[in-house]
């Protein structure tokens, strides 16, 4: 009975006569209370860098000369500095993965959205539209595919600004783990790769502190591209891209906040379209 006591003492509860421990656990062996899994008893694996996108304010404020300074004014500047330097405002980026295209093309203009990759990307437009958001561009690959979704995306927002860009195209973005099946030469992951990272740190960062309302961004681009942004933004290993899939014309939704801290709302959310007009390949 002394053990159970101990419990109650350290917070556990009775229930029909068994004690369910709240919030610590009683370690006999060592006679002291263990923090439970979900407060600050675990160790991460990997730690979250904060900086991650180089736009921490600490970062961006000029360290004073003086460091043994405790003038008051100095303070205050550095203090309005760090405030002029911090965001208030939310990003959201909604990356849209082509529709269904031609994979018999053998070149990217031959590589067109089918007749049902066509009504994919209306479906996807139609949703985007349904969400209600101001949307602030619509940014594309400049591949045909990724083009001609946009073309039909644009349709429900004509007033919204259009750019395309070289750097969204498709490509292999690192080796993935595991390996893939068929044989791949590393130049090609090393230049692809060098341009979707090059991708990812122009289209992933903090909103800038001018910024005074949350943005929607619409990105529509690839899968492989997509899916190594994913692994990128959420600070997974980027080598897991290849465990992803993304249907054609899928929504996914990633949030980065004042702080830095990212999220993903969706991933690859395609359940808009009637289940007969879903593909992946």
């Amino acid at each position: 009975m002394a053990g159970w006591s101990r419990l109650a003492r350290r917070g556990a509860v009775f229930f029909g006569g068994v004690a369910v421990a709240v919030g610590v656990i009683y370690n006999e062996s060592q006679k002291r209370a263990t923090n439970a899994s979900w407060t600050t008893n675990v160790e991460p694996s990997v730690k979250w860098d904060h900086n991650w996108d180089r736009c921490d304010p600490a970062s961006l404020v000029k360290p004073s000369k003086n460091k043994n300074s405790s003038d008051e004014k100095d303070a205050k500047d550095a203090e309005n500095e760090l405030k002029k330097n911090t965001p208030t405002a939310t990003r959201h980026l909604l990356l849209i993965r082509h529709g269904q295209y031609n994979t018999d093309g053998e070149e990217d203009n031959q590589r067109y959205l089918t007749e049902l990759g066509r009504k994919q990307a209306e479906y996807t437009g139609q949703r985007l539209k349904d969400l209600g958001l101001s949307y602030t561009v619509l940014l594309s690959s400049t591949m045909t595919r990724a083009k001609e979704t946009a073309d039909i995306i644009q349709k429900f927002f004509p007033d919204v600004p259009r750019k395309e860009t070289d750097m969204l195209r498709e490509g292999a973005p690192i080796p993935p783990e595991p390996p893939i099946g068929h044989w791949r030469p590393e130049k090609q992951f090393l230049q692809d790769g060098a341009r979707i990272e090059a991708a990812y740190k122009n289209v992933f960062h903090r909103a800038d502190p001018s910024q005074e309302t949350d943005s929607h961004e619409i990105v529509v681009c690839h899968a492989n591209v997509i899916r190594y942004f994913v692994c990128r933004a959420l600070q997974f290993p980027p080598e897991a891209w290849l465990r992803i899939s993304l249907n054609h014309a899928s929504i996914t939704w990633i949030t980065i906040r004042p702080s830095g801290r990212v999220s993903i709302r969706h991933l690859g959310e395609s359940g808009f379209m009637p289940a007969d007009k879903v593909s992946v390949v």
